[in-house]
């Protein structure tokens, strides 16, 4: 999955124990479907929190 403003996808990185073991694990962002106007027309689209918390801000700044 991808944010659709920011492009941001899933994180990969490695689990290490204690006797220093290394397995691969991954990091999904934190994605929701939205319904936003895009070109004035209303469309859903994948948005990650922290674009969508920036939007709200935006959003309330403009008022």
């Amino acid at each position: 999955m991808k944010c659709d403003i920011c492009d941001k996808t899933m994180l990969f990185g490695n689990n290490v124990s204690h006797s220093k073991r290394h397995t691969r694990k991954q990091s999904m962002p934190n994605i929701h479907k939205i319904r936003a106007e895009v070109d004035g027309k209303a469309m859903r689209v994948k948005i990650c929190t922290r674009c969508l918390r920036t939007q709200n801000k935006l959003a309330r700044s403009a008022e």
